[in-house]
């Protein structure tokens, strides 16, 4: 074999090597809104972190005032699914005394909303934002928002009120002490939206112990 074949060869052989470490990875098209192995990743770096710090959740022992907000999408038989989820919840609140349903707020619809789009969800921050409501509970995290901006922005406008989310699946409660710092982030926070200040932050924290498990 002359030089000159075998720099040919060698060539060819260093191409298949390069396209084959280039070429897109392969993915299941019937499960191709997966979340990436780096979303799973820091999931698991997250849990982690959690797990050094003691559950919170709200208790019955806490007053509070309900906003349940619901993305409405019956994939079920049933007709009436809607009043039985409705029902699911009145029945739970109804087991702490000191806890009052305000209202159901539902949007309809089989994937998340933008804010725009959603006027029960609106509805629902504006009696926030007016005193309402001072604790908000859903089912999942994607009930909210498809845009993790707007619901970054909405937990943290929340926060900075001291109205927590309650996200049932995944067992978030937004305002757990654990949650303190990023509640205080003021990047995603709107101009002249600013956080409490640190003693006045301090003392309602410490007040609010009961939410320990």
């Amino acid at each position: 074999m002359s030089e000159n074949q075998m720099k040919s060869k060698q060539i060819g052989m260093d191409l298949a090597v390069s396209t084959k470490e280039t070429a897109p990875a392969e993915m299941n098209v019937f499960r191709r809104n997966d979340i990436s192995a780096e979303q799973k990743t820091l999931i698991r770096r997250h849990r982690q972190w959690l797990d050094q710090f003691q559950k919170e959740y709200p208790l019955p022992s806490h007053p509070y005032q309900i906003g349940v907000y619901i993305r409405y999408f019956n994939q079920t038989k049933y007709k009436n699914y809607l009043d039985y989820h409705k029902k699911e919840f009145e029945d739970t609140i109804a087991l702490c005394p000191l806890w009052t349903l305000v209202d159901f707020y539902v949007d309809t619809g089989n994937i998340a909303p933008n804010i725009e789009s959603a006027p029960e969800l609106c509805r629902l921050l504006n009696d926030c934002q007016t005193g309402r409501v001072n604790l908000v509970i859903t089912q999942k995290i994607s009930n909210m928002s498809r845009k993790a901006w707007d619901l970054a922005l909405i937990l943290r406008v929340l926060a900075s009120k001291h109205i927590g989310v309650y996200f049932i699946s995944e067992d978030i409660f937004t305002m757990a002490t654990y949650y303190r710092l990023d509640a205080r982030d003021t990047e995603f926070l709107v101009p002249g939206l600013e956080p409490l200040p640190d003693d006045e932050d301090e003392r309602l924290f410490l007040e609010g112990e009961d939410h320990v498990e």
